[in-house]
């Protein structure tokens, strides 16, 4: 029974500590979710092993007959010369226009999603996970244009982040032989 309540209470510790905001990544307020709503494309990310190997990434999101949004995330696998896509799902941590949201692709554990910049035409979009291990540059468009990425590298590094790992996602379409 004692190992039973200790592993709940660690996992309650685990799962509540994955949904945060890193120091100096201030949540966009103001935020209309229906006109974030839609596809983006992945322009740029630290490196992490969930999308290892991934090109062409984009994230379609729609909202959900339960109030959240449904994340729909895809990337061509260079690898092994196929499309991979996970679905997951996202509700907003404190408002719907605090741009703050906890996302989950693998059952009840859930991480932060946190658009820390966000042009006011949702054009582009600076995102953070709960630390500053995860970070993504969406955009509209695959190619925004090499002065959104160099402003989007002096705001991350502005808040800390280590950018050494940074990828620039290749959006060249894979070819169909």
């Amino acid at each position: 029974m004692l190992h039973r309540r200790l592993c709940l209470l660690i996992s309650i510790v685990w799962l509540t500590a994955c949904v945060n905001v890193p120091d100096g990544c201030t949540p966009v307020s103001g935020f209309d979710q229906q006109r974030y709503l839609g596809t983006w494309y992945e322009i740029a990310r630290l490196d992490h092993r969930f999308e290892r190997g991934l090109s062409n990434v984009s994230a379609t999101y729609a909202i959900r007959e339960d109030g959240g949004i449904s994340v729909m995330n895809r990337g061509f696998d260079t690898a092994s010369q196929r499309w991979d896509s996970a679905e997951g799902k996202a509700f907003f941590v404190e408002s719907p226009d605090v741009a703050f949201l906890k996302v989950s692709f693998f059952g009840p554990f859930y991480g932060s999603y946190v658009v820390f910049e966000l042009d006011t035409d949702y054009r582009y979009a600076f995102v953070s996970g709960p630390n500053r291990n995860y970070l993504w540059l969406l955009a509209r468009t695959p190619k925004p244009g090499p002065a959104v990425l160099e402003r989007f590298k002096a705001a991350a590094v502005a808040r800390g982040f280590d950018l050494e790992e940074l990828i620039v996602v290749d959006h060249t379409p894979p070819s169909s032989d």
